[in-house]
């Protein structure tokens, strides 16, 4: 690489590390100490955290390590919102009677699972389950702690003091009228519980107390019942919240947060809550980076109360967490459709990445530069020494099924010494054993292992078509090869190109093994289907 790309390119060419290099110019601009620059994400407690859910930490924690590349001491803070009030039964749970609590915070309702101190507990672990598994340092904030403990408290005082220039940045930005006439703030009803049925009307700074009435609430069509109680409450107890439009903006400046990111579903809330946090607080606020949903197959939003999540624990059980950290960090921008079926194909593409890293493919010098940074931040930063041994996923998840149940392994490894993958007595690594773990469980839950879809021109279709119809009269490898061979030359391809084909369509990588032991391992009528629903497509 030439001295004058590596002058103008920023730490490792992704676009963490030029976030991070705006994060720190910005401040000091601002003229703010830069000691420690911390980095923020949220934490929901109210469903099961989705894939979404993730990427708000993983990209956080990126531009926290880009910060520490550039010679900052960063950190990553994960604050769950615990205290926020159950607003819908996810799905999954409907048989829970869970009806009853709605409107009540999650971190006062039962674990329906019996196994954590409550609901939002429970709730918010299997984000951080997924954190940890992924190798993500974090220093974690309950909300529910935050407020007992008063850690918010000077700001919640400044904001119910200022409440009228809160409702009216509200009705400037969103037109919603309602905090002109409420303090931006929900007592817990000391009657009933409930945190959303209250409306606080007023607050006397002499006493820190807020004076509320239990009056009921809306809630995604769902009428919530106020038991009518009219009581007052002192905010240093900790039981009340902030509401959205404004909480961003309090806990921004009590933990002295630098940077966020954001999804475009909350961005009238966080634009509202820069303006409080200039405005009221005095604080400037983070800087942000807004990031768009990924959306299921039929184009939907996924949500933890929608019946479509596609949380990080599935990801896990078919797929290493390299692979979930390439999902998060290859793209910023632009809306993305997963399911699933994607696993092995970004466990594919991780093997690409790794052999850009060590030198086995190489693009321009700035793509180089820019994957291998890729590479590094989905190890957050701690690279193995050296590659590990790539077989693609589909081989291994056929394999897997092929293999007789009492000796899946020596089955596994015996194919993988035919095919070229180890040589005789070699040892498997370590990444090669969890993966063929990975391909055990992907064979049990699935029945079909799903091919990639590749776009076909007419003469490779009409190869395909033709390899198929002779597919069925031959069973020596060797005249499987020729009668590949065959069918690409007689279409006017390149059997080089025709077999990287092939290949992509049964195994989502460009090269494998010779083609004619495998189908014959793998089955001639499960190869046959998974060619025709490629030329079907």
């Amino acid at each position: 690489m030439s001295e004058e790309t590596i002058s103008t390119t920023i730490g490792h060419g992704t676009w963490y590390d030029m976030m991070a290099q705006k994060v720190v110019e910005r401040e000091k601009q601002l003229c703010r100490d830069t000691s420690l620059i911390r980095t923020e994400m949220g934490l929901g407690a109210s469903g099961f955290p989705h894939i979404g859910s993730l990427g708000d930490a993983v990209r956080s924690n990126a531009v926290s390590l880009a910060l520490k590349d550039l010679g900052y001491n960063s950190e990553l803070v994960a604050y769950c919102d615990d205290k926020d009030g159950l607003r819908k039964v996810p799905a999954g749970l409907t048989n829970v009677d869970l009806e009853k609590y709605l409107g009540y915070p999650v971190s006062g309702i039962p674990d329906p699972y019996c196994c954590h101190e409550s609901y939002g507990k429970h709730m918010s672990s299997l984000l951080l389950d997924a954190l940890d598994k992924c190798g993500i340092q974090y220093t974690y904030y309950s909300a529910n702690d935050v407020y007992k403990k008063g850690l918010l408290l000077n700001e919640i005082r400044d904001l119910l003091t200022n409440a009228q220039k809160i409702g009216q940045i509200v009705k400037d930005e969103v037109g919603q009228e309602t905090y002109t006439e409420v303090l931006p703030y929900f007592a817990i009803c000391e009657k009933c519980g409930h945190l959303y049925t209250t409306r606080a009307y007023n607050f006397d700074s002499k006493t820190d107390k807020v004076f509320y009435k239990c009056i009921g609430l809306e809630i995604k069509g769902q009428l919530i019942s106020g038991c009518g109680h009219e009581g007052e409450m002192d905010i240093k107890n900790g039981d009340g919240k902030l509401t959205w439009k404004s909480e961003f903006a309090a806990r921004w400046r009590a933990l002295d947060i630098r940077f966020e990111a954001y999804g475009k579903d909350i961005a009238d809330s966080v634009r509202i809550n820069d303006r409080i946090s200039r405005e009221v607080l005095a604080f400037e606020p983070p800087s942000h980076a807004k990031y768009e949903m990924f959306l299921d197959k039929g184009g939907k939003k996924i949500s933890k109360s929608a019946g479509n999540v596609f949380t990080p624990q599935i990801w896990l059980e078919y797929g290493s967490p390299q692979s979930l950290l390439l999902l998060m960090l290859k793209r910023f921008v632009g809306t993305r459709n997963i399911s699933v079926s994607d696993i092995p194909l970004y466990m594919n593409e991780f093997d690409e990445l790794e052999d850009v890293y060590f030198n086995k493919k190489q693009f321009n010098q700035k793509e180089t530069m820019r994957l291998k940074g890729i590479y590094r931040y989905c190890w957050i930063m701690k690279p193995p020494e050296e590659s590990s041994i790539h077989v693609p996923y589909n081989l291994l998840a056929f394999l897997v099924k092929m293999a007789p149940s009492e000796c899946v392994h020596d089955y596994v490894v015996e194919k993988l010494q035919n095919y070229g993958y180890l040589q005789k007595n070699q040892k498997l690594d370590e990444n090669l054993v969890k993966r063929i773990g990975y391909a055990r469980n992907w064979s049990r839950d699935f029945e079909e292992i799903r091919e990639t879809t590749v776009e076909l021109g007419p003469e490779a279709k009409q190869a395909i078509v033709d390899l198929l119809q002779n597919l069925q009269v031959v069973d020596d490898s060797d005249k499987i090869q020729n009668i590949i061979f065959n069918a690409a030359k007689n279409n006017g391809l390149k059997p080089s190109d025709f077999f990287k084909v092939l290949y992509t369509i049964l195994m989502g990588s460009s090269q494998g093994p010779r083609l004619g032991p495998y189908v014959l391992a793998m089955g001639k009528q499960n190869v046959s289907k998974a060619l025709q629903r490629a030329i079907d497509k």
